[in-house]
């Protein structure tokens, strides 16, 4: 898109074909709103007060030598987000590992992206959203769709799917479930079931691509032990989902002459989210999608740098490049590259719930720094995190309004936003994309670097260690990817602003927009089949509690609505909280539509009007999760983690529903 004068206007791209939703032409807004941070504040007597950013910038480094020398490198996290811009998610993972020597650092993507990443490598070595251009879908006769409502969450990427047989999966009948040819709605918390009941029918049918497997993957058989015992009646039992729809989904996509399967958080943000992703890459790969020429399979990212925030180095357990913190021959080249020993950088630390549910306790972080996300809302059990943040010896956030994270803090940085900043994004494609300025940020605003490189000098660090122009950034990031299996090493801003399409690796003169074609990224060039089994939501309903809650994004807001909640026009339209319930579920609970009524889980307590919808599912509710106050679903949501990517499970939880 492009700022002009007064607001936002699109431009033609192969990834959204000129299109905006409401949350794009009104993006200007938040440029002038009077919401606006301009100046540091620091935390006096209880109250957030203005400061210089020498004083502020000095306070914070000060406290962080007194609690570093008085116990150690890990008493400081920092946390981060997938709104970062590649430099900044570099430059962050830096600053954590060499300028504070912890290992406790990671970021909001892990409530997002990260079972998705954790099935991609196991099933293709390599985790790249998706692994092909967008307009390729556009030659697709049939898509089925995981878990994901892009009508509302993102409305321009529908134009792609509008040419095929859609088959959406979703427990909720969506905006974009109304486009679908056919509609498939599991119980919560099942759809590992009906992945696996799919399969099944895939070989019962005699759908299975036999030379495709031979030729391309391996492992097919213990996969098949698996699913072989989800005969169609079972799964029809378990999800809800009947025999004939479950035959007709997998006849839509086998004989499609080209054929996608694309998930997204809906099926991913569960404790099982990582085998739900895999069960749906076995699906794939029993039809012999992924690493062919129109068809594949694709993971849908959910913010904005969703797939660059990941691959630099922000993450708990990784450095630039997406190479693992605990390889040795990343260590070494790394910190060549950063002009530091090797063996003074920290190992893996905690996940992102696990790092703040650490916080101010014996063994966790004294003090925490916060970059581009707002924990208080967006964290399950919130009021939980909350409480770990109150307990905290020093809370630093660095944002752009007050949020409800920045509201608890001692000292707040104002920093930049999109407009007023340069700078990469990657999308969902892998596609590397250059941001420039548009216009000039106000006066007392600093961009994220400048808060990193003015912390870094004031802890002892080179003055030149931390740039803050970020073509320099830039270049020092494609020098630590290289090599590595996101290599930006052949990418530079004069290729990108010449509107050369690079997509990741992308060396020398290279760039690989479909990366599976010739093999995939395993040492042997095969697809691996992940064996999974059905278990189940970590919470099922039950006396107490016996609704499901699924929590999800409406079309107006985005995240935790710290910014949106400040454009007027998307708050007029979405002023405050809503549950989604059956109007019998209602009546049973002695509520009626525009009710206030009180959602309750064994974790809290959450208040929001009532809106009934005859299309949902008699047993589940539904939350958006863009609110603060009593109106925050995630005061409800279970954290209880997926054991592989430590996903929390945000997408199903027993509940009730009452009156106030």
């Amino acid at each position: 898109m492009t700022l002009t004068d007064g607001g936002v206007s699109p431009r033609e791209f192969p990834t959204n074909r000129g299109g905006l939703c409401q949350k794009g032409w009104t993006s200007a807004e938040l440029l002038t709103s009077p919401a606006r941070l301009t100046t540091p504040l620091v935390r006096r007597c209880g109250v957030l007060e203005p400061a210089s950013w020498d004083e502020a910038l000095d306070l914070v480094a000060g406290r962080l030598r007194e609690l570093r020398a008085e116990h150690g490198p890990d008493a400081v996290g920092v946390f981060g987000g997938g709104g970062l811009t590649n430099e900044k998610a570099y430059a962050l993972g830096k600053f954590a590992r060499v300028a504070l020597a912890t290992s406790q650092v990671d970021y909001n993507g892990r409530f997002c992206m990260s079972s998705a990443a954790a099935g991609g490598m196991r099933a293709f070595g390599l985790d790249r959203g998706m692994p092909f251009p967008v307009e390729d879908l556009g030659g697709a006769g049939a898509i089925l769709l995981v878990g994901s409502n892009p009508a509302e969450t993102m409305p321009p990427f529908v134009q792609h799917l509008r040419g095929a047989d859609l088959v959406v999966v979703d427990p909720r009948r969506t905006a974009t479930a109304e486009l679908a040819t056919l509609h498939l709605q599991p119980a919560p918390g099942t759809d590992l079931a009906l992945a696996l009941g799919l399969l099944h029918v895939v070989v019962a049918d005699g759908y299975l691509d036999k030379d495709y497997l031979a030729q391309r993957t391996t492992g097919f058989e213990q996969a098949w032990l698996v699913a072989a015992g989800w005969w169609p009646e079972r799964v029809e039992r378990v999800t809800g989902v009947s025999v004939a729809d479950q035959r007709a989904a997998v006849r839509l996509l086998a004989e499609a002459d080209n054929a996608y399967v694309l998930t997204g958080r809906g099926t991913e943000q569960h404790s099982s989210g990582s085998d739900a992703v895999s069960a749906w890459i076995n699906l794939a790969l029993a039809l012999g999608l992924p690493g062919t020429r129109g068809s594949g399979y694709g993971c849908l990212t959910g913010q904005g740098n969703g797939q660059g925030g990941r691959e630099h180095g922000q993450k708990a357990d990784q450095l630039p490049g997406y190479r693992k913190i605990d390889d040795p021959a990343a260590r070494a080249h790394v910190g060549g590259v950063w002009g530091v020993d090797p063996d003074s950088l920290p190992g893996p630390g905690r996940s992102a719930y696990e790092l703040l549910d650490a916080l101010g306790t014996p063994t966790g972080p004294k003090a925490l720094l916060v970059f581009g996300s707002n924990v208080v809302v967006s964290a399950p059990r919130s009021d939980h995190v909350a409480d770990r943040l109150a307990d905290l010896d020093l809370l630093v956030v660095a944002d752009l309004v007050l949020s409800e994270t920045a509201a608890l803090a001692d000292v707040v940085f104002p920093v930049t936003q999109w407009a007023e900043e340069e700078g990469t994004m990657t999308n969902l494609e892998g596609r590397i994309l250059l941001r420039r300025r548009a216009v000039v940020p106000p006066e007392g605003v600093r961009s994220d670097l400048d808060v990193l490189r003015g912390l870094a000098i004031r802890l002892g660090q080179p003055a030149g260690r931390f740039p803050v122009e970020p073509e320099e950034v830039f270049t020092e990031l494609r020098r630590a990817s290289e090599g590595g299996a996101a290599d930006y090493s052949g990418a530079t801003y004069d290729r990108l602003a010449s509107g050369e399409a690079l997509y990741w690796p992308v060396i020398r003169d290279g760039s690989s927009p479909r990366v599976f074609l010739d093999r995939f990224a395993h040492p042997d060039g095969l697809a691996r089949f992940h064996p999974v089994d059905h278990r189940g939501p970590a919470e099922p309903p039950d006396a107490e509690y016996p609704l499901q809650l699924t929590t999800g994004r409406v079309l107006q807001h985005y995240q935790s609505g710290a910014q949106t909640r400040n454009v007027p026009e998307l708050l007029a339209a979405v002023p405050e909280a809503f549950v989604e319930v059956h109007p019998d579920t209602a009546e049973r609970a002695g509520l009626a539509d525009g009710d206030l009524a009180a959602v309750v889980s064994r974790r809290g307590r959450m208040e929001a009007r009532i809106r009934c919808t005859a299309s949902i599912r008699i047993d589940l509710l539904f939350l958006p999760f863009h609110f603060g106050g009593a109106g925050r679903a995630n005061l409800l949501t279970n954290p209880v983690l997926d054991p592989t990517s430590r996903m929390p499970e945000f997408k199903v939880c027993a509940v009730r529903v009452e009156p106030v």
